[in-house]
C-alpha cells in the first residue's frame, strides 16, 4: 500500500471493502462527502483483531491496570445499539486515545515498541457503571465494559509517524453538544510502555487496539450524575485524528 497519513475503511454499494488515504483529519460528515482513492489491499484491520486491551488511568500502581474487551464490542461511527442489560445499568462515556498494533507483539522491549505501533485512532470506552460497583462485581471491570458495541472506534486511523507528541494532543468529549471532557492526552504510561507491558509473555495479534484511559469528566462524576440516554449524541475529538460521533440507540 502507498504511504498514508490518515486511513479510513469503507464499503461501496456492492459490498466491496476498501481502505482510503485521507489528506487530513476530518469529521464524520466531512468524510462521507469526500472523494477518496480506495485500496482493496491491507488486511481488514478491525475485523482481524482478536481482542481489545484496556488500560485505565486509576490510582497509580507499579504496573498498568488492564482488562479485555471482546471482538463483539467493536463498533464504528454512527449508531451504537445498546443491549437492555446495559441500557438500564447507568450507561457512561469515556473518550480515549487508542493505539493500533501493526504486527504480532510478544515480549517487546520499551525501546522497540514504536516499531509495533501502526497508528492511533479514537475510542469511546462505553461503560455500564451499575456493574462496575465493587459491591456487585468485586472490583473487576470486564463485565461492565464488554457488551456488544461497547468499543466504538474511528473515524480514521492516523499513522504513528505523523502523530508525534501524544501528550500535546487535546481530547474533548461532548454529549449533545455540551463539553464534559477537555484535557490533554497526558497518559500515565507512554504508548511504548503499554505495548511492552501488555506483550510480556502474551502475544498481542496484529490489529490489537489498546485503549489508553480516559481524562476527568465522565458522566458518573458530574453533579448531578449524567448517564447516557436513548438518542444521545456522543462526540470524542482528538487533535490530528478527527471526531468520533455516535448516536446511542437502546435496543
Amino acid at each position: 500500500m502507498s504511504t498514508w497519513k490518515h486511513l479510513i475503511r469503507f464499503s461501496d454499494d456492492e459490498g466491496q471493502t476498501y481502505l482510503a488515504s485521507l489528506p487530513a483529519p476530518q469529521t464524520t460528515s466531512e468524510i462521507v462527502s469526500s472523494t477518496m482513492t480506495g485500496y482493496a489491499s491491507f488486511a481488514d484491520l478491525l475485523e482481524q483483531n482478536g481482542r481489545l486491551v484496556k488500560v485505565v488511568k486509576l490510582p497509580v500502581p507499579l504496573d498498568p491496570v488492564m482488562w479485555y474487551k471482546p471482538r463483539r464490542a467493536l463498533a464504528g461511527p454512527g449508531e451504537v445499539r445498546i443491549p437492555p442489560i446495559a441500557a438500564n445499568g447507568f450507561l457512561d462515556y469515556e473518550g480515549e486515545l487508542c493505539i493500533v498494533l501493526s504486527r504480532d507483539a510478544r515480549d517487546v522491549k520499551v525501546e522497540e515498541a514504536s516499531d509495533y505501533i501502526l497508528g492511533y485512532t479514537i475510542g469511546n470506552d462505553l461503560t455500564a457503571r451499575f456493574y462496575q460497583d465493587p459491591k456487585r462485581g468485586g472490583g473487576q471491570f470486564t463485565r461492565c465494559k464488554a457488551y456488544d458495541g461497547f468499543a466504538p472506534l474511528g473515524p480514521i486511523l492516523t499513522n504513528a509517524k505523523t502523530f508525534r507528541g501524544v501528550g500535546d494532543k487535546k481530547i474533548i468529549t461532548k454529549v449533545n453538544g455540551t463539553v464534559f471532557q477537555n484535557s490533554l492526552c497526558d497518559l500515565i504510561h507512554s504508548p511504548e510502555t503499554l505495548v511492552s507491558f501488555l506483550s510480556q509473555g502474551t502475544t498481542l495479534p496484529a490489529g490489537t487496539v489498546i485503549m489508553t484511559g480516559s481524562p476527568p469528566g465522565i458522566g458518573y462524576f458530574q453533579n448531578p450524575k449524567l448517564n447516557l440516554k436513548d438518542g444521545d449524541i456522543v462526540e470524542v475529538e482528538i487533535s490530528n485524528i478527527g471526531t468520533l460521533t455516535n448516536k446511542i440507540v437502546f435496543q
